[in-house]
C-alpha cells in the first residue's frame, strides 16, 4: 500500500495528484484539493461564494460551498466517471477558500466578487465557483467578460431569471437581463435549459422548456447547446433548481417537471467542444436537502466542469455522440 496522509487539503506539498484522505475524514476542500490563496502554477482555481441575501424564496444558498465540498470528497481518490481519469494526475487545480463578503452591507457585494474573480482570471486560472444565489453569477460574468470579451451563456435552470431590474437591485431572479442589456452576454449564442416558470422577457435568448427537455436525449440537448453557442467563448451556469426537486429538493425555488440529474449531466458530459473560460453552480441549500440529495448533484456538476477541462488539457477529442 503506497504511503497515505490525511487532511490533504493542508499537507499535499503540491496541487497536482490524488490524496489519500478516506472517504469520511479529513479536511473538507473541494476533491480533496489544496487549500492555498496562492495562484502561482494554478489551471483551475474552485471558489466558494457564500451569499443567498438576493433570494426571493426560501434562503440558505450561502451554505451551499460548504455542503458542496462535504460532498465532492467521496469522488476524489478514483478515476472520475465518466471520463476514466484522474483530472488532478497532471492539472493543477486548487481550493481558493471563500469570498469574503459583509453580511450587514449588502451593496458592496457586487463589486468585492467581481474584484477578487478578477484576479483569479487575471492569473489565467480556469475559475469555477460555488455559490451562493445565483446573483453571484452577475459580477462573476462581468468578471470574465472584462477578460474574454461579450460571451455566450449557457444557463441551466428552472428560471430565466430576466425579471425587472433597475441597475441597482441585489435579486437572484434579473442578472441575465442586466447582463444582456449591458452587453456583457450575446443572447444570439446563449441559450437556457430546462426553463419552467415564465418570465415578461425572454431576451432573444433561446429556450428549452422543461417539456422540450423531457422529450429530448441528452446527446439531442448537447446538440443544441452546441449549435447555438458554436465558437463563442462561454459560461457556463448551472442553477441546482433547474433538476426536478426529485433530484434537487434542497434549493430555495423548486420547480416540479424538471429532469433528472442523469440526463442534465450526461448533457455536460457532451460539451467538450465548447470554448467554456468559466463556469459555476449555485443555489444549493442545504437546509432544505435529504441525504445530500442535492449537494451530491452540485457537486457531480462541479466534477464535470473540472473533467471536461482536464479532457481538453489532454487532447482528448470532446465527446459527442447522437
Amino acid at each position: 500500500m503506497p504511503a497515505r496522509t490525511i487532511d490533504h487539503a493542508f499537507t499535499a506539498r503540491g496541487i497536482t495528484g490524488a490524496a489519500t484522505d478516506p472517504t469520511y475524514a479529513g479536511a473538507l476542500s473541494f476533491m480533496r484539493r489544496k487549500y492555498t490563496k496562492t495562484l502561482k502554477g494554478a489551471e483551475a482555481v474552485v471558489w466558494g461564494i457564500p451569499f443567498d441575501a438576493a433570494v426571493s424564496n426560501r434562503p440558505g444558498a450561502r451554505f451551499g460551498p460548504q455542503a458542496i465540498r462535504r460532498a465532492s470528497v467521496i469522488m476524489e481518490g478514483d478515476p472520475q466517471y465518466p471520463f476514466a481519469r484522474d483530472p488532478f494526475e497532471h492539472m493543477a487545480v486548487i481550493d481558493y477558500g471563500d469570498c469574503l463578503l459583509d453580511y450587514g452591507d449588502h451593496r458592496s457585494t457586487p463589486g468585492r466578487i467581481e474584484r477578487e474573480a478578477a484576479k483569479i482570471i487575471a492569473s489565467g486560472a480556469f475559475l469555477l465557483s460555488l455559490g451562493g444565489d445565483h446573483f453571484v453569477t452577475w459580477p462573476l460574468l462581468k468578471a470574465h467578460a472584462a477578460r474574454h470579451g461579450k460571451l455566450a451563456l449557457v444557463q441551466f435552470d428552472a428560471h430565466q431569471d430576466t425579471w425587472f431590474d433597475d441597475g441597482k437591485r441585489i435579486d437572484h431572479g434579473s442578472f441575465v437581463i442586466r447582463a444582456v442589456r449591458d452587453g456583457v452576454i450575446d443572447p444570439a449564442r446563449s441559450i437556457q435549459i430546462g426553463i419552467r416558470t415564465h418570465a415578461p422577457e425572454d431576451c432573444g435568448i433561446q429556450i428549452l422548456t422543461g417539456e422540450q427537455v423531457e422529450e429530448m436525449r441528452a446527446a439531442e440537448i448537447a446538440a443544441a447547446i452546441r449549435a447555438r453557442v458554436g465558437d463563442a467563448k462561454t459560461y457556463v451556469t448551472f442553477d441546482i433548481d433547474c433538476l426536478d426537486p426529485a433530484h434537487a429538493p434542497g434549493t430555495g425555488t423548486p420547480v416540479a417537471g424538471g429532469p433528472s440529474s442523469a440526463r442534465m449531466l450526461a448533457t455536460l458530459r457532451q460539451l467538450g467542444a465548447l470554448d467554456i473560460v468559466g463556469a459555476d453552480v449555485v443555489e444549493v441549500a442545504p437546509a432544505y436537502d435529504h441525504a445530500d440529495i442535492t449537494a451530491i448533484a452540485g457537486a457531480a456538476v462541479a466534477q464535470h466542469y473540472l473533467g471536461l477541462l482536464a479532457e481538453k488539457k489532454a487532447g482528448r477529442s470532446p465527446a459527442r455522440s447522437g
